[in-house]
Parts: structure tokens; C-alpha cells; sequence
């Protein structure tokens, strides 16, 4: 499988222009790493927006889904930094997906990021699953690196901050991840899936991403 391990953490989050300098500092100099160092992290992936809401959006991937709600995650969960508190407290429109990795197709990760956030119809998870086996097919256009998708656990995906009325965790939703070599070829595949009316009834947003970095365990070590 091109993305490493069974588990992944997907955020997503806007934050206000004032606090926006603070926030990305805190993100590139103390959190990603923070993250990848707990036990069972395997490495963590940050975009940008180029057509999508929120405008970040985070990957974590971890050895094995039980990671997620292991006593070493939840033991980082409830000692954040200050710095963590004050940014996490300025998250808005926060999607928080706690995830199992049940396709992934291809090898190796692209430079830009196409998202589809889908809703399966009641009963129908395994009928889907096994459509999307076949439709998430690298080979089907150039530019695509790897096709995956992640399915949350509706109780574990639950948001961070405060104001959780206020947000959507997405609980119970799954993610299409494309990787494409740019955002042009991640469009296309994007719009591909949801203009396809086997699959369009059950989305729910989608877009497209750029890769500001990324950080794997064996840069800490």
C-alpha cells in the first residue's frame, strides 16, 4: 500500500488572517513533529487549499487504526503546549476524522491532493467499497500518483476544540484521497468521481490541495 500503515487522523480547519502567522509557525515548528513522535505515528502530511473548504488540511498516518485511541495518543491529546491550546481554540469549520485506510492503489505521493468526502447510504458500506475497489484506479489518467480511501469511526471522530456544536467532524463520513503529480490532473479526477451518478448522490464536498510538506518518523529519530 503506498500510504504506510492501516490508520490515519485527517484535519481540516480555517483560521483567521490575524491569527494565520501564528498559526502556520506553530504547525511547522512544533506540531507535525509532535504528532509524528508519539508512538505508532508513521508520518505526517500538510496543503493548502487551491480550490477547497477549509483552506488546511492535515494527514497522519499511523501503523495501525487502534493507534488513534491508544494510551500514549490520548496521553499527548490531554497535555497539549500552550501554543497547541491557544491555535487549537482559534480552529474554525474543523473536520476531525479519525480513519481507517481500507484502499489504497498506486505508489508513492503526489505534489497536490484531490479530497471527496462521501456519505454512504444506509446498509450500503460494502456494496460501495467494493465499487470504489475498481473505481479508484491510478491508472486510469496521467498524473495520478495513488488512489486511497479512509473511513471514519464516527465515535472516535469527534472535534477538538470548544465549540464543537459549531463544527463538523465528519463522524461516520468517508474521504477519496487522490495523489496527482499537480493540481490540474487532481481536478480532473475529482470531477471525474463526482460527476459520476453511481457515486454523486452520496457527496458531500470535495476539492483540490497543495502539499506544503511533510514529515516521516525517521526525520525525528
Amino acid at each position: 500500500m503506498p500510504i504506510a500503515g492501516k490508520g490515519m487522523l485527517l484535519t481540516s480547519m480555517d483560521v483567521d488572517a490575524t491569527d494565520e502567522a501564528d498559526f502556520n509557525r506553530w504547525y511547522d515548528r512544533e506540531h507535525l513533529e509532535e504528532r509524528v513522535a508519539i508512538p505508532g505515528f508513521i508520518e505526517a502530511r500538510r496543503y493548502i487549499a487551491e480550490e477547497a473548504s477549509p483552506k488546511y488540511l492535515s494527514l497522519y498516518s499511523t501503523e495501525t487504526f487502534e493507534v488513534l485511541d491508544s494510551p500514549a495518543y490520548r496521553k499527548a491529546l490531554g497535555n497539549q503546549t500552550a501554543w497547541s491550546k491557544a491555535n487549537i481554540a482559534r480552529f474554525g469549520n474543523m473536520i476531525r476524522g479519525v480513519a481507517r485506510i481500507t484502499i489504497s492503489h498506486g505508489k508513492g505521493r503526489g505534489a497536490a491532493l484531490g479530497i471527496i468526502r462521501i456519505r454512504p447510504a444506509h446498509g450500503g458500506h460494502e456494496t460501495l467499497r467494493e465499487a470504489l475497489r475498481t473505481a479508484l484506479d491510478p491508472k486510469s489518467a496521467d498524473g495520478i500518483i495513488s488512489m486511497h480511501l479512509i473511513e471514519n469511526d464516527p465515535v472516535l471522530s469527534r472535534p477538538l476544540t470548544g465549540n464543537a456544536s459549531d463544527s463538523d467532524p465528519g463522524a461516520g463520513d468517508w474521504f477519496v484521497l487522490i495523489d496527482a503529480t499537480d493540481v490540474n490532473p487532481a481536478d480532473a479526477a475529482v470531477r471525474r468521481f463526482t460527476d459520476n451518478m453511481a457515486f454523486k448522490p452520496m457527496v458531500v464536498s470535495s476539492g483540490t490541495y497543495r502539499l506544503l510538506w511533510d514529515i516521516v518518523k525517521a526525520d525525528i529519530s
